[in-house]
């Protein structure tokens, strides 16, 4: 029973002190009571009326925000292509000036006799036939699957 007497008796000890009043270290104020004034429904309406103007001007500014990240990224893609079109057009400029220079080769090695006149039919297909033949090679060095 001793024990059980020790038990209580530190069981009334904790519940005493949770039941005393806690010292405040500092002094509250109370509350400051501001005297709101009723406001009257006109008052109410030319709020929620600036309220919503001032929303759909947000609204405003925002969409014209969100269009101008749109163009600079448009801007900055169209500067990015234009550049990659430039360097295009340069190199099949070099590419057209190569295979140019391959075709008045090919032409200037194709003997053409100086009067074509009287008209041998022969001599005309084999020269026809050499002149394609110096085409097929021309093709074979540019690259070209298919004659145009």
């Amino acid at each position: 029973m001793a024990e059980q007497a020790k038990k209580t008796t530190a069981k009334r000890k904790t519940a005493a002190r949770k039941a005393a009043p806690r010292k405040a270290t500092a002094k509250r104020k109370p509350a400051a009571k501001t005297a709101k004034k009723p406001v009257s429904l006109q008052d109410r309406m030319t709020e929620a009326g600036r309220d919503a103007f001032l929303a759909s001007l947000g609204l405003y500014g925002m969409a014209y925000d969100q269009i101008q990240d749109q163009v600079k990224v448009v801007e900055t893609e169209l500067s990015s292509r234009r550049k990659k079109a430039d360097k295009l057009y340069r190199d099949m400029v070099k590419r057209g000036a190569k295979v140019e220079k391959k075709a008045l080769d090919a032409i200037d090695d194709i003997e053409l006799p100086g009067e074509l006149l009287p008209f041998d039919r022969e001599t005309f297909e084999a020269r026809i036939e050499q002149a394609k033949a110096r085409f097929e090679q021309l093709k074979e060095t540019v690259g070209f699957k298919t004659a145009a």
